[in-house]
């Protein structure tokens, strides 16, 4: 995650209300239990000093929303009169509203779930074309998507191939495997353009057999070394997008391990060779220097001075990745610099 989409939020003057509220199961009286939960958490604001302005602003927020996004997760920054973060958020059930009135944004939690999430480029092919959704995706919320589009290759020819092998026959089967190849590219190039802008961390490959060969056969290789295929869902009228979804979920969980493991292991050769830092302080010293690449967080336990380090971070560019839990880091936070710091 790049914190530098954070940075209005602290360029704002303090101090920061941060609201979360955990994703419920929709029904009827959804947006009378939020009422009933936001009046908690802004009783206890309140008593922590947030002035009336703050928590009108919040609350005119939330009472804006419609029924179906009352039950969702949202965190929330308030500061003055202004709302300054309104973001859904992912969080597992049971895990409970919290609200915080404090000289900085509360951001951790949602960093985390921000961190975890994985935006997944899914084609999901057939013989005459393919769907194109961009998702991000998380383990609680599923995919939530950000666009999608409908490509239509060019090669209007019949695909089918026939079922008798006569000389006739042979030159149908070659102008379908032609016209197949050119739907293929027409697809792989609105795949490379939609890939240069929203930056996928894993190509899925959906939809019949032959189509995603061809299909992943045309890709470049940076966007190759992404694919994931799977056989679950697809563009016939019976196909299952609940069988898809969940296998979507399901690579984003592996893929979200797989970097955090790679965290940890660009965390321990940085160590070695002077370009990584780990502790409070060291961490703090190099962040105050702009010298911080990546802050790593260690998943499921809040740094020492967690809310510092991403406002300091997010003004100087830096992202941040998690390590799995249990690795370890000292005072729960470490970093991969841009270049070595006096400490």
């Amino acid at each position: 995650m790049e914190l530098v989409g954070l940075r209005h939020v602290y360029e704002q003057e303090g101090p920061f209300a941060t609201v979360y509220l955990e994703a419920r199961s929709p029904g009827e009286d959804a947006g009378k239990q939020v009422e009933l939960r936001w009046r908690a958490l802004r009783d206890r604001l309140q008593a922590a000093g947030a002035p009336a302005e703050t928590l009108d602003a919040i609350e005119s927020a939330l009472s804006g929303a419609p029924g179906e996004e009352q039950a969702r997760g949202r965190v929330l920054v308030g500061a003055g009169s202004a709302v300054l973060l309104d973001e859904p958020w992912d969080v597992e059930p049971g895990a409970g509203d919290d609200a915080y009135w404090d000289a900085l944004p509360q951001l951790g939690a949602y960093v985390r779930e921000a961190a975890r999430s994985v935006s997944e480029l899914v084609v999901i092919a057939d013989q005459e074309g393919a769907q194109v959704r961009q998702d991000v995706v998380t383990e609680h919320r599923g995919p939530q998507e950000i666009d999608t589009e409908v490509v239509e290759g060019t090669g209007h020819e019949g695909v089918h191939k026939p079922r008798h092998g006569a000389l006739s026959h042979k030159r149908i089967h070659r102008r379908a495997e032609e016209t197949l190849q050119r739907n293929a590219k027409d697809v792989v190039a609105h795949v490379n353009a939609v890939a240069a802008k929203f930056r996928p961390q894993v190509v899925v490959l959906a939809g019949g057999v032959q189509a995603r060969t061809e299909v992943r056969e045309h890709l470049p290789v940076e966007l190759a070394e992404l694919v994931v295929e799977t056989e679950r869902g697809g563009l016939a009228h019976n196909a299952s997008d609940e069988a898809l979804d969940e296998e979507l979920v399901r690579i984003a969980g592996e893929e979200s391990k797989r970097r955090a493991a790679d965290s940890a292991d660009r965390m321990e050769a940085g160590l070695t060779h002077g370009r990584a830092v780990q502790g409070d302080d060291p961490v703090v010293r190099a962040a105050e220097q702009g010298a911080v690449e990546t802050l790593l967080l260690e998943d499921d336990a809040p740094a020492e001075h967690e809310a510092f380090l991403l406002k300091t971070c997010a003004e100087t560019t830096s992202g941040v990745e998690l390590v799995p839990a249990g690795t370890g880091l000292t005072d729960g936070a470490g970093a991969i610099l841009r270049f070595p710091v006096h400490q």
